[in-house]
């Protein structure tokens, strides 16, 4: 068999900062273009003073043998036959290898490559990579299916080209790629606009048309740098920079996304639950209480003084109050506990009869 190949590009990598991002080309396009198909062998009786001898067997034809001849050669009938699966060739067609001769079929399967992709024998041009071999149609990269007949860059054991992996590359480094350039954006240097990835000096303020840079802010699918925004009257996120267009959470002299107004520690969202402040910094009071100790159940402050404990909840001396008539009571003052808020005799005694047996009965359980 005559192989017809040409050595791929291959492309440098050296630039590749990441260890686990290698780039590699093995690339060998061949063909079984020119395959020695010989046939169909002539097939005749052994003439008057003819002697030679068959190929296989070394025995000398009788006169009523069937021979058949191929490239100055000869064989009886039954030798002339597949020297794999020992069947006569169809037609009298074969093909030969390093001297020997095979049918089509055991022929394809000992020496035809096999595509990785499709499973079929590769007649033709074939390229070799990613130790397999392919048809040209097949040999894809694997993200966006384009055909690799030129080059490809292996990543992670993966053959893509050089769009994709330069978009690899970048997901890998938690950097960013512009979406007009396709450069690479440094991650401080970043500017998203509608759900893309840009550098900043692709736009102009749209009020004041100067060159824009990260901080600039989105409204209504235009870009303002931040002197114009700030004109607009939009609230803008503590937290992200980004305006608010939905709803707002205002807390701590500061406007919020709900997503975003969370706990300092575990990053929970609040919403609309109860939160403690401390230092410019809102806690929810799991944290609050394992951070600062004790806050009022009341006033959310840090309780430094005489501190009540009641109702699974601690109060300052000032706050500690009845829960219906806002009387003043101490922890000397006779309460009772109530939807888990304090509430002192006199105000108990004016609940209903069946009511207070009831509650009687839940805290007798409770002990």
């Amino acid at each position: 068999v005559n192989f017809d190949g040409a050595a791929g590009r291959h492309l440098d990598g050296s630039n590749n900062s990441l260890d686990h991002y290698q780039t590699e080309l093995d690339m060998v396009q061949g063909g079984f273009d020119r395959m020695q198909l010989s046939g169909p062998a002539g097939a005749a009786n052994v003439g008057v003073g003819e002697s030679s001898a068959c190929q296989r067997c070394g025995e000398t034809f009788g006169r009523a043998d069937r021979v058949f001849r191929a490239g100055g050669e000869a064989w009886h009938e039954h030798c002339f036959v597949c020297a794999q699966c020992f069947r006569p060739f169809e037609g009298g067609r074969f093909y030969e290898f390093d001297g020997r001769k095979y049918c089509e079929h055991d022929f394809s399967v000992l020496f035809k490559p096999c595509c990785a992709k499709c499973g079929e024998f590769i007649v033709g041009r074939v390229i070799r990579a990613m130790q397999s071999s392919w048809h040209p149609d097949c040999f894809t990269c694997q993200l966006c299916g384009l055909a690799l007949t030129d080059a490809f860059v292996k990543n992670l054991g993966r053959a893509l080209c050089k769009d994709c992996n330069a978009k690899e590359r970048v997901r890998g480094a938690a950097r960013f790629l512009c979406n007009r350039c396709h450069d690479i954006i440094e991650a401080d240097q970043v500017l998203r606009f509608k759900g893309d990835n840009y550098h900043p000096y692709h736009f102009n303020c749209t009020g004041c048309r100067a060159e824009l840079t990260a901080e600039a802010r989105e409204k209504d699918d235009q870009l303002y740098c931040i002197r114009c925004f700030d004109k607009l009257g939009v609230p803008v996120c503590a937290r992200c920079r980004r305006p608010i267009e939905e709803r707002v959470v205002h807390a701590i002299n500061k406007a919020w996304h709900v997503e975003h107004f969370v706990c300092a520690v575990c990053e929970k969202p609040f919403n609309g639950t109860r939160f403690f402040e401390r230092r410019g910094q809102a806690y929810c009071e799991t944290h609050f209480q394992q951070l600062f100790g004790q806050a009022c159940f009341v006033c959310n402050d840090t309780i430094s003084d005489e501190c009540v404990q009641a109702c699974c909840k601690s109060w300052c001396s000032a706050h500690f109050q009845c829960s219906v008539c806002d009387r003043q009571m101490n922890q000397k003052t006779k309460f009772y506990e109530y939807d888990l808020k304090p509430v002192c005799k006199p105000c108990y005694e004016k609940f209903p009869t069946e009511l207070r047996k009831r509650l009687a009965k839940i805290h007798k359980l409770a002990r």
